[in-house]
């Protein structure tokens, strides 16, 4: 059975229509990607999408559209987006089998690229959209 690159929870969902929603563009999603920063080294990056590229890897839920850049397929597959509001903070959280540390802040992780030849094995392949 097939998977797409990320998932998203309902709660993603919502806060990605509420920021396209309150945007003053032509918004119509977010795209997510990574960028080598922080103490860990990476960092997940999050930015309105007015022009899609074409490029890129749409996940849809429920009205929400998330864009995945292709630079950072390989390091999100299998990951869920949820978003989550706390009496400290809020912000999208990533459950990403492809991390394999943090730095104590939370601000950034360090990310393995998926072992395709584990998902073949297992028989799963990904579905672009």
């Amino acid at each position: 059975m097939g998977f797409q690159v990320m998932t998203m929870t309902d709660a993603a969902a919502a806060r990605v229509r509420e920021i396209v929603e309150n945007s003053n563009s032509d918004a119509k999603g977010i795209r997510v990607g990574i960028k080598k920063g922080g103490c860990a080294g990476m960092e997940y990056t999050i930015d309105l999408v007015t022009d899609p590229n074409p490029k890129d890897d749409l996940i849809e839920r429920d009205g929400a559209r998330v864009w995945v850049q292709p630079a950072a397929v390989l390091y999100l597959l299998g990951t869920e987006m949820s978003f989550e509001t706390t009496t400290l903070r809020s912000g999208f959280i990533f459950s990403n089998p492809n991390q394999t540390s943090a730095c104590g802040c939370g601000e950034s992780v360090e990310l393995k690229p998926a072992d395709l030849a584990a998902l073949a094995a297992k028989g799963e392949a990904v579905v672009r959209a």
